[in-house]
């Protein structure tokens, strides 16, 4: 280094000797010597080329205009450090390289003399980087190759990884999960090069809060985890060929030995960043002066400045960074623009009187969670606390392996296996908090089979749901009375059920079974458990629940859903516009689209809707519905969905997903039937006249959206108090318009409205 510093140095004082010498007769002058210019006389705006040698050494050679570098040029400084690219009004602005005397390069985008955009940096110890910068920072979507072998790729912020990625180590151990300032946070997967892993929470890069450590024999411990280890509790679940017997393990293993050798790299650091080698050119006056006040607040302040625009300068020339929402690693953030409220009056509806059409007034709100968490104080608190105890006994119970062909004795009604949990715990369960009960679980090799059928991992599915505080509850309950409880991870849903609805369930379940093993796409419910909690003392209270999937799970926000039956009494939600957000579920008469998908996944659609139709069918059972959810995918400033044919300029479309309907393979292999479907959505409007018309007519205007679909509510069979609601409705109003109809006709009409308002895409 010290042999390339003297080269370096010889060759500059060489390079000055000579400009003195040829001062006189060439071109090259310093860069306060104005005289010459002025010789030449060109005019203001003119680009020439230069050869100029400042005071201090450093050289600049390239194209000059208005007293400063403007176009390409390179510019050698004293102490070895170079730049070759694109000059704007004396910045380093566009396509460049900088190279420093260590040998490290950057290659890439600069914005106003900062490493900004695309670029990639290389290291003198091959420590590099490749992904967005801000502000001389690695900021965004990254990769970068630690000198000592690790890798990491995922999202940055302010130069550490924050957000969501996968570091690898180079002994082979590797981190999947959410970061924050450098550490491993939130939720994540740590997995061994021996085949072990840990999945669960993370805070200051250690495990903290529930999670559960897998062996590779398929064994596992599920508890809350902590560096204290009067803080820590769990329980130990013996694989199915694993003998029984003692197992001592001490969950401190995972703090002081496993994770011993997963520490995160500091990396190579930038010694001197382009930004701070600018030279003061006599065009910059006193906007230069400011930048250089911005630009030293900048880094005695860490970069904490306010959020300006995505480019990272404000327009007093101030530097921001974006926020996290414009950063996003894996798309599921919500659409820009779409957080503000429109002035939508009382939202009544746009009405064209020429045609006698009433015109929808659409305004998207931002997506926010469903749900109150349970926690200690709310009055199903006990109630909660029962349920995660019971599931964990029920997934966790060493059971053998089982076949998917199950006998019919499986099926049976009575097959039930009761298990009683007293507070200072039994042989068989763990001593707890709550009140003593009773737990029930209805057909469990059934349900045990069914998981294994919907490749729902047994530690996933128990840390969904047995968290702590890892349940939501609704706002309000259903129709028919029952509570919606959601998990805290979006991936189950836990509804209360009548006994009603636990004898159908019971008694079709071995239909169900087949049928959902003999169709892969079918949209009908996945449902994964049937329990009852029983309270002891004089209350004596029954609390029977099932747990199903939930619909909405997807990275997708999503902005509309629907409950679609096919009939109009009572199917519209008397909501004004302003009041309806992600979270409303609207009905058939508020529906003003069809949508129209592409020929493979209409004609998927057609065939599966005929098959779980005529299940259900036969089955008996009727007042199910289609649940929608529509994701759209560019949405305005004003929060209204942007018709994908006409043109509304770039300020319109700016926060779009541009990309929403690239249907690469990989989009395609990430979809099945129901579950994010690319499609089209086109408006459609209805006639004044008719306040029943179920599908309004076509307007040609289109919107691209992503959508999630599946049959609901499948456990009403067609008993005599549905009979007697049919035969008196039918004195009041149309029999074909109300919802208790006989299973045969509500399958048809069903059929036929889905057939409606889907459609395939010409």
């Amino acid at each position: 280094m010290s042999g390339i510093a003297k080269s370096w140095e010889t060759k500059v004082k060489k390079t000055q000797a000579i400009a003195k010498k040829r001062f006189t007769t060439m071109s090259v002058a310093h860069v306060d010597d104005d005289d010459d210019d002025e010789q030449i006389n060109h005019n203001p705006g003119e680009v020439y080329h230069v050869e100029k040698v400042f005071p201090s050494g450093d050289i600049y050679m390239g194209q000059w205009s208005d007293s400063c570098p403007n176009g390409h040029g390179k510019c050698l400084w004293t102490d070895g450090c170079m730049y070759v690219g694109n000059w704007e009004k004396g910045k380093n602005m566009g396509k460049g390289k900088f190279s420093w005397p260590s040998g490290a390069t950057y290659q890439g985008q600069f914005k106003n003399g900062f490493m900004d955009g695309e670029g990639t940096y290389t290291g003198p110890t091959n420590d590099t980087y490749r992904g967005s910068w801000l502000c001389n920072m690695r900021h965004g979507k990254g990769v970068r190759n630690y000198e000592n072998g690790d890798y990491y790729e995922g999202q940055w912020r302010r130069g550490q990884p924050d957000g969501r990625g996968r570091y690898q180590w180079s002994n082979g151990n590797q981190y999947i999960g959410h970061w924050k300032q450098g550490s491993m946070n939130g939720n994540g997967t740590m997995i061994w090069a021996n085949g072990n892993q840990y999945d669960g929470g993370w805070k200051d890069g250690l495990p903290r809060g529930n999670g559960t450590f897998r062996w590779g024999d398929g064994s596992f411990y599920v508890g809350a985890w902590s560096e204290d280890p009067k803080e820590q509790s769990g329980t130990y679940y013996p694989s199915s060929s694993q003998i029984s017997g003692s197992f001592d393990w001490d969950p401190q293993e995972v703090y002081l030995v496993k994770l011993s050798d997963c520490r995160i790299s500091p990396g190579e650091k930038i010694s001197i960043f382009p930004s701070q080698k600018m030279v003061n050119w006599p065009c910059e006056g006193e906007s230069m002066q400011k930048q250089s006040a911005w630009k030293n607040y900048y880094q005695e302040n860490g970069a904490r400045l306010r959020r300006g625009s995505v480019d990272g300068v404000v327009s007093n020339g101030g530097i921001s960074l974006a926020s996290e929402s414009d950063l996003s690693f894996d798309g599921s953030s919500e659409n820009v623009g779409s957080g503000r409220e429109v002035d939508g009056g009382s939202g009544a509806d746009e009405v064209d009187s020429s045609r006698g059409l009433k015109r929808p007034h659409i305004v998207i709100k931002p997506s926010r969670r469903q749900g109150l968490t349970i926690s200690k104080g709310h009055k199903n608190y006990e109630l909660m606390l029962n349920l995660q105890l019971g599931i964990r006994h029920s997934v966790g119970r060493p059971a053998p392996a089982t076949s998917l062909d199950l006998k019919a004795t499986a099926f049976d009604p009575r097959e039930k296996i009761w298990t009683k949990f007293p507070p200072e715990g039994s042989k068989h369960t763990p001593p707890h908090q709550s009140c003593e009960f009773k737990w029930k679980d209805y057909c469990p090799l059934v349900f045990r089979t069914l998981r294994k059928l919907f490749k729902v991992d047994p530690a996933d599915y128990m840390m969904s749901i047995c968290g702590n505080d890892a349940l939501r509850e609704l706002s309000s309950p259903g129709k028919s009375g029952s509570f919606f409880y959601l998990t805290n991870d979006d991936k189950y849903m836990i509804k209360t059920m009548k006994k009603s609805e636990v004898k159908v369930l019971k008694r079709m379940l071995q239909a169900y079974y087949n049928h959902v093993r003999a169709f892969e796409n079918t949209l009908v419910t996945k449902f994964f458990g049937l329990h009852c909690v029983k309270l002891t003392g004089p209350a004596q209270k029954k609390v029977r629940f099932v747990i199903m999937g939930n619909l909405f799970c997807t990275k997708y926000p999503i902005h509309r859903r629907f409950d679609l039956k096919g009939s109009s009494h009572g199917r519209l939600t008397v909501k004004p516009e302003t009041e309806i957000d992600s979270t409303t579920t609207l009905k058939d008469l508020d529906l003003n689209f069809v949508f129209r998908l592409n020929k493979p996944w209409f004609q998927e659609f057609c065939r599966q809707v005929d098959r779980d139709s005529e299940f259900l069918e036969q089955e008996r059972i009727m007042d199910y519905s289609l649940l929608v959810g529509v994701h759209f995918g560019k949405i305005s400033h004003s929060g209204e969905p942007l018709n994908t044919n006409v043109d509304k300029g770039d300020d319109a479309n700016e926060g779009a997903d541009s990309n929403l309907l690239s249907h690469t393979n990989n989009r395609w292999e990430s979809t099945r039937l129901g579950s994010n479907i690319p499609a089209r959505a086109e408006l459609t409007v209805r006639r004044n006249s008719s306040e029943c018309q179920l599908v309004g007519d076509l307007t040609g205007e289109y919107c691209d959206v992503i959508l999630v679909f599946g049959i609901i509510d499948i456990l009403q069979d067609y008993d005599i108090s549905k009979k007697l609601e049919h035969a008196y409705k039918s004195f009041q109003h149309d029999s074909t318009s109300i919802s208790a109809v006989d299973p045969r006709q509500y399958s048809k009409r069903f059929r036929d409205f889905m057939f409606r308002i889907f459609r395939e895409d010409a």
